[in-house]
């Protein structure tokens, strides 16, 4: 059974329905395009309109105009949104999408306001929708970037997380022990308090607002310093070795039949471990290894040469 695609109008769906989909959806045609820059218009007023309001001046001057402009805007982007789910052919793979959950997430915070006070400005999430931009100004190239990022970002998950719990432990022993060595006098009142000036400093943000007074304390903060120093340049490290790895194209699956070890290059015909010729394979998809890497075609859909 063919599945339907994410992004589609039903296969019976009306000519109105159609048509409502090209215009939301379609962002090669003229309407799609006048709609998206039109939506991102009223995302940036709506943004500033909360951020506005959080100023105390020109909320006191100017509230009810805020308000009232901050209701229409989700009232607008409320209706966008159900139409949204209306012209696709799976309204719930569509609102379970990254950019479903941000348009729900648009329109909730201003509601959210009728039982919390101040939750409408929460409503700046809906920044992210702007990520639009790139689709509608054909900006390819930044999406296959973001994709690069995104491999190398789950490659080094695992570092990362071990990196993270490490210092983790070391805050929380470097906390107890300026606990132990400064103590309420200093202001280390307990071991949380120790804990978020080990956090400060080792992030290098430095707040001033507890220092240690005792020689011993002063020392052990010397450390913690250089040592911060280190934690910057550690998941920097692993994120660029990923990058490179990511950015040179992807790896292909294909075993040696001689040494059965695999992890080629894309378009590799030869074992880098032993020299064999590796079998046949298909070449991979331009989706998956990149534009035109390791796949002997070009961007442009010509065959290298």
């Amino acid at each position: 059974m063919t599945r339907t695609p994410l992004l589609s109008p039903p296969p019976s769906a009306s000519p109105l329905r159609r048509r409502a989909y090209e215009v939301i959806f379609g962002h090669d045609t003229r309407a799609g395009r006048g709609f998206d820059v039109l939506l991102i218009g009223a995302i940036l007023l709506s943004v500033f309109a909360v951020m506005l309001e959080s100023v105390a001046g020109i909320r006191a001057e100017h509230g009810a105009l805020l308000r009232s402009a901050e209701w229409a805007f989700t009232a607008a982007f409320t209706v966008e949104y159900g139409v949204r789910l209306w012209c696709v052919a799976s309204p719930r793979r569509y609102a379970m999408s990254f950019f479903g959950v941000v348009d729900l997430l648009a329109v909730l915070p201003t509601y959210l306001s009728l039982l919390v006070p101040g939750g409408q400005v929460l409503a700046v999430v809906r920044i992210l929708r702007v990520l639009r931009v790139f689709r509608i100004l054909k900006l390819v190239q930044y999406v296959g970037e973001a994709r690069v990022l995104g491999r190398a970002l789950r490659a080094s998950r695992y570092k990362i997380t071990v990196f993270v719990f490490t210092v983790l432990a070391v805050v929380v022993i470097v906390g107890a022990l300026m606990y132990l060595i400064e103590g309420p006098a200093a202001g280390f009142t307990s071991i949380p308090v120790g804990v978020y000036w080990g956090v400060v400093t080792l992030t290098t943000v430095g707040f001033g607002d507890i220092t240690p007074q005792t020689p011993a304390g002063q020392a052990l903060a010397t450390m913690v310093m250089i040592l911060g120093y280190g934690v910057i340049a550690v998941p920097t490290g692993i994120v660029t070795v990923e990058l490179a790895n990511a950015g040179a194209g992807a790896r292909s699956s294909v075993r040696c039949t001689e040494c059965s070890r695999d992890g080629h290059d894309g378009d590799a015909r030869h074992c880098k471990w032993c020299g064999a010729t590796l079998p046949e394979t298909e070449p991979p998809s331009p989706w998956r290894a990149g534009k035109g890497v390791g796949s002997g075609v070009s961007g442009d859909g010509r065959e290298d040469t």
